[in-house]
């Protein structure tokens, strides 16, 4: 478990790569910072389409090959992106690198495999909070390797980590292919859909502020990522084995966990967002704490410490509380956490507070929702169920992306700072997601224990 837990760890440190050095990017490589902001959309969007099908290969019976392949490329797009002459290159590297966002549904698999079955739960839920837990201590590091050197260095960094992390796996995860594994053909069809149409709606929603709502580009590439899902579904239905088992969706416990990954997903990226936006604002702004990139990404450090107590904690309230109880408790203290940055976001204790709170939120949900699928989907399924909830977390940051993006650009002082309002609204948003996504599933909970205490 540690080397799978050190191997997860590789998405947090690539993901901290990538909010607080857009400003830096953009001065250093000459572009505007839209245009910079397409580190995280390029990232975004091959991390969208690689999920999925890393979550069906580590089905398979390679699952320890695929890790390796999966870093090793992570690794060509570290380097390229640190010795990157141009912005273009950059991006390259940057694509590369959005294959961590299947190395958690991996692990996971791995762990399902490998860890003994008592120990299973816990092993699963530890790994679906690593990124969360990671992101706190990966933003620090970030923001004092680029505060002392420069945005390069940080890139160095992530590939030493990920050196590191194959020589873990190599060392400690079991080789050879795993003879439980069930062998069936790869759904390349589907793969192809849900790629495509992934990448269409992500595209949308990510370039829709620039493009326009309106704008027949952006309606165009919602009409055009439709009709592919759609026919991916359809498809999907009609296979025996395809890249995802969509009737896994008739589950109550399955259904529940992916609904809630959209809504949390981009709940948490827009208080992670505006959060380091308010650190390194100015003072003049009215809400801006001034803070210099090199102590900016300490501000995330409490969602790290919160994310890991509650990973903790869940361990110890599962054998109490059912894992379908967590799940609205979570997602009430991101709730809560949402408000409180709502109506509280001016100093810089209520920025750390705000984050302490969210880590616990995000680490109860995040450790809930892929045990529950776990519990209810046959092991041969586990890997594409719970990559599936990954893509549909990532999908739900990519509409907090765009949403918060939207309302900061309606909302522009003549200095080019968002406005206090623009900020408040925002942060309005983040927590009215979090609070619906809470009454429904407290909604959810109680109907279930109403049933259960009928029978």
């Amino acid at each position: 478990m540690p080397a799978l837990i050190y191997a997860a760890l590789s998405t947090a440190i690539v993901s901290s790569l990538g909010m607080l050095l857009v400003p830096t990017l953009s001065r250093e490589m000459d572009v505007s910072v839209s245009t910079a902001q397409w580190m995280l959309t390029i990232n975004l969007l091959v991390g969208a389409v690689a999920t999925p099908v890393m979550g069906r290969l580590s089905d398979g019976p390679h699952k320890k090959r695929l890790l390796l392949w999966a870093l090793s490329i992570i690794l060509v797009g570290s380097i390229l992106a640190a010795v990157a002459p141009n912005f273009t290159v950059f991006l390259v590297g940057r694509a590369l690198q959005g294959l961590t966002y299947g190395i958690v549904p991996v692990t996971i698999a791995l762990a399902r495999r490998y860890v003994a079955a008592d120990k299973v739960q816990f092993s699963i839920s530890s790994l679906s909070v690593t990124v969360a837990t990671g992101l706190g201590v990966g933003y620090p590091l970030t923001g004092i390797i680029a505060g002392l050197f420069d945005f390069r260095f940080a890139f160095w960094f992530a590939a030493l980590f990920v050196v590191t992390a194959i020589l873990v796996v190599l060392r400690i995860v079991p080789a050879g292919p795993d003879e439980q594994a069930a062998r069936v053909p790869f759904d390349y069809t589907g793969a192809g859909l849900l790629g495509l149409g992934l990448g269409a709606l992500l595209l949308g929603v990510s370039e829709g502020p620039n493009w326009g709502w309106s704008s027949p580009w952006t309606i165009g590439t919602f009409v055009f990522a439709a009709v592919v899902l759609t026919a991916w579904v359809r498809a999907g239905l009609r296979k025996r084995n395809p890249l995802i088992n969509l009737r896994v969706l008739r589950n109550g416990e399955v259904l529940l966990a992916n609904c809630a990954a959209i809504g949390l997903g981009a709940a948490l990226y827009i208080g992670l967002s505006i959060s380091s936006l308010i650190a390194q604002a100015p003072a003049s702004t009215g809400y801006g704490i001034a803070l210099p990139v090199f102590w900016a990404g300490f501000v995330m450090f409490p969602l790290s410490v919160g994310s890991f107590s509650a990973n903790r904690l869940v361990r110890r309230l599962s054998r109490r509380i059912s894992l379908t109880t967590l799940l609205p408790i979570g997602a009430g203290m991101m709730a809560a956490s949402g408000t409180l940055l709502w109506f509280a976001h001016t100093e810089l204790w209520e920025i750390l507070i705000g984050m302490l709170v969210f880590g616990l939120g995000v680490g109860t949900s995040y450790a809930a929702m892929p045990a529950l699928i776990a519990r209810s989907v046959a092991i041969e399924e586990l890997g594409s169920s719970v990559s599936f909830n990954q893509v549909l977390r990532t999908v739900g940051s990519s509409f907090g992306t765009a949403v918060s993006g939207a309302v900061l650009a309606a909302n522009m002082a003549p200095d080019l700072h968002p406005t206090g309002a623009g900020i408040s609204a925002t942060l309005a948003i983040g927590a009215l997601v979090c609070t619906a996504v809470f009454v429904a599933l407290l909604i959810r909970t109680l109907i279930t224990e109403r049933r259960r205490y009928i029978r």
